[in-house]
Parts: structure tokens; sequence; C-alpha cells
């Protein structure tokens, strides 16, 4: 049995923005997380250097300790990308799971500084993937539910049965459609998820691999390791 015990994927809730507390001008903070939503890579780069985020103008004190306080902005500024990246086509569990991760990184450090190069990182690959999205295929509302569902539950055995009830459809009908959108099949699309994860596991966080194969599901750390060499050569 692993060390660690996994925790169950728990999707970050929007904060409120308090208008008391929080003081960054309006107007400049839009045009940032607009550059964000329409994939304006360049211009997210260069807001970016124009100016630092711990050194953002109007943060206002959110708590007395300087390191958690900018913790909290970056918890909010998160949030607050994450949304107008959904409202701009990106998909809920993917959005989740991006703010999940950068939480997190930022979650284990113990330097501000750190924290602005993270929040940085962060904004570029939202705007990274919000540039990619229209190049994409637009999946039907069946195949979109499986995907979330998929990407939600990837700590799990997933199973075409599971994939069924969600859906109602039938296991015939969601091989079809999942196959014919997204050029996979679903225990290939599943597969790479979780490898496309256990990768990200071991080159963010010093989880061990009998960990991550447990958090991820697999059968086996030996069949991880398998497939993982399979899949990387």
């Amino acid at each position: 049995m692993p060390e660690h015990t996994p925790d169950k994927i728990s999707f970050i809730k929007f904060l409120p923005r308090e208008p008391e507390l929080i003081h960054a001008p309006y107007i400049p903070e839009m045009d940032f997380y607009t550059a964000i939503r329409t994939g304006d890579v360049k211009k997210v780069r260069k807001l970016c250097s124009n100016e630092v985020f711990h050194e953002k103008e109007g943060l206002g004190v959110l708590s007395d300790d300087s390191l958690r306080n900018m913790k909290y902005h970056f918890v909010i500024s998160t949030a607050l990308i994450a949304r107008q990246c959904i409202e701009g086509g990106l998909q809920l569990s993917e959005a989740y799971s991006m703010s999940d991760y950068y939480i997190k990184l930022v979650d284990r450090t113990d330097s501000i500084p750190r924290i602005s190069a993270i929040h940085d990182e962060m904004a570029l690959a939202y705007a990274e993937r919000m540039r990619k999205l229209p190049k994409e295929n637009i999946y039907s509302k069946p195949v979109t539910h499986l995907i979330d569902y998929i990407l939600e539950h990837l700590d799990t055995r997933i199973t075409m049965p599971d994939l069924c009830k969600h859906t109602g459809l039938s296991a015939s009908h969601i091989s079809r459609i999942f196959k014919q959108e997204t050029g996979s099949s679903v225990s290939e699309y599943i597969l790479q998820k979780k490898l496309d994860t256990a990768r990200n596991m071991l080159d963010y966080s010093d989880y061990p691999i009998s960990f991550i194969s447990h958090t991820l599901a697999f059968p086996s750390q030996s069949y991880f390791t398998r497939v993982f060499k399979k899949n990387t050569e």
C-alpha cells in the first residue's frame, strides 16, 4: 500500500471578490483576463513582464503574513482566470484541473518571487490553451459529457458500464461516437489521460511511483511502469 493516501480530486470553488480587501485597478485587470481568454499569448507575456504579480498596484491585505497574503491573491487570480477560460469555451474539468495543479505548486512554495513566477507560468499556460482551442474539434454534447466524466474520475477504474450509466447511452453507441469524434477508442483516451497526468506528477512533485500508480488506479505498479515506458519512448 502506498505511503501517501490519495486525495479525491477536488475542484476549486470560485472565491468572491471582496471590494474592501482587493483594490487592484479594474480596467487593467480585465484587460489581462481578456487577453488570456482570447488566447493572446504575446499580450499576456507583455503584461506579465510589465508588472510583477507580487508588486502589483492596489493588492489588498488578506493576511498579516506576507507569504500567505500572496498565496490568497494567487488563488483569487487563478479562479478568475479559470472562469474567464470556461466562459471562453474551455472544458470545466480541464480548467479546474489546471487551477488545481498551479494552486498546489504555490501551496508548496515559501518564496513570494516564486509565487509571481508561477502566476506568470499559469497565465501563459491558460492563454496558450485558449489559443489552441478554436483549432480543435468541437465535440458533441454526449462526447463532451464523456470526456468531462473521464477527466474527473482519473483516480478510479473507469468502466464502460460507468460511462453508460452516466450518459444513458449503450456501449456500442458510446464506442462509435467517441472514436468518430476523438479519433481514439474510449480505453485509449483514458489511458493517455492517465499517463499525461502521471507525467506531470513525476515532473512536478516528489510523489513516488507507487503512489502515482495507485492514485491513478492502475492495476499494479509494474503495469504502470511498463505502459508508461512504452508510451514515452
